[in-house]
């Protein structure tokens, strides 16, 4: 069952991006928004990254694939859609609240109702919904339209035949790759980055060498495209703490436990990038 119809709630970094991918897939895209600021600032955000995909020649024309998006801020007219994809705040009771909406607001049997949480555990997301075999997760990578990965997420109630729908859409149709991972809390990428992330952390905190020289250890002595600390920079502190704290209420392990430095920084609104100052300062 091909899916064409695509909704997607929320259209910051991370809901634009997949906005995009399946605009860019020729699919029919609406994304839903809460207020219109944030409708008017998600806009600008996809014109921006499809001004330079036509630059670059990655894209014949920006219009044309802007032309099949529609920006809305009635979660209703996500009514008909085939596939909604949830790209809000990384809180858990933002999402729970709103997979209640999107059960009662979706009307089709067949249709699949997906997370792209990093971190929260799917199962949490689907027993709100009266049917939790049709939730799944498929969690892309920031930015969307750059990175291939997609991880696929389960629970242990969803159809197997819902699972291989949703990689048949992520790989078949928007050409990116799957990798399968159980529901637990960070699944597989977050839970090997974010206690890497909070070591270089704590080892900053503690004095043990500057950020630059973290950074600078890493890329040159260990071939990362980039150091920890700017990677936190770009993922968000408040996204960064968020996935640790659900590593840490799911595991119980110290080394998922926030440093308080990270904490202090978020209390700050020192988020990185999106703030223009995080580990270091942005224009």
């Amino acid at each position: 069952m091909s899916m064409e119809k695509i909704g997607v709630v929320g259209c910051g970094l991370m809901g634009a991006g997949i906005a995009e991918v399946c605009a860019r897939a020729d699919l029919d895209v609406i994304v839903a928004e809460s207020s219109q600021a944030a409708a008017e600032a998600g806009r600008s955000r996809l014109e921006k990254s499809l001004g330079r995909a036509e630059s670059k020649g990655k894209i014949d024309s920006a219009a044309a694939v802007m032309d099949r998006i529609r920006i809305v801020t009635d979660l209703e007219e996500l009514a008909d859609r085939d596939l909604v994809i949830e790209a809000i705040v990384e809180e858990e009771s933002a999402k729970v609240a709103l997979f209640k909406e999107l059960d009662r607001i979706v009307t089709s049997p067949d249709a699949i109702l997906a997370s792209n949480t990093s971190s929260i555990p799917i199962m949490k997301l689907g027993v709100v919904t009266s049917r939790p075999q049709s939730v799944v997760g498929i969690h892309f990578f920031n930015p969307v339209p750059v990175l291939k990965l997609v991880e696929l997420v389960p629970s242990i109630v969803t159809d197997p035949e819902v699972t291989e729908r949703a990689r048949t859409f992520v790989e078949g149709t928007l050409g990116k790759s799957a990798i399968d991972c159980q529901d637990r809390a960070g699944f597989v990428v977050n839970a090997l980055l974010v206690p890497f992330i909070l070591s270089a952390i704590r080892m900053l905190e503690s004095g043990f060498a500057t950020a630059e020289d973290i950074d600078r250890g890493l890329v040159l002595g260990a071939a990362h495209p980039q150091g920890p600390l700017a990677l936190a920079d770009l993922i968000g502190m408040d996204t960064t703490k968020a996935i640790a704290e659900s590593l840490y209420e799911e595991f119980k392990e110290p080394l998922y436990a926030a440093p308080p430095l990270l904490n202090r920084m978020v209390d700050a609104g020192l988020l990185g990038r999106k703030t223009g100052r995080g580990f270091y300062t942005y224009n």
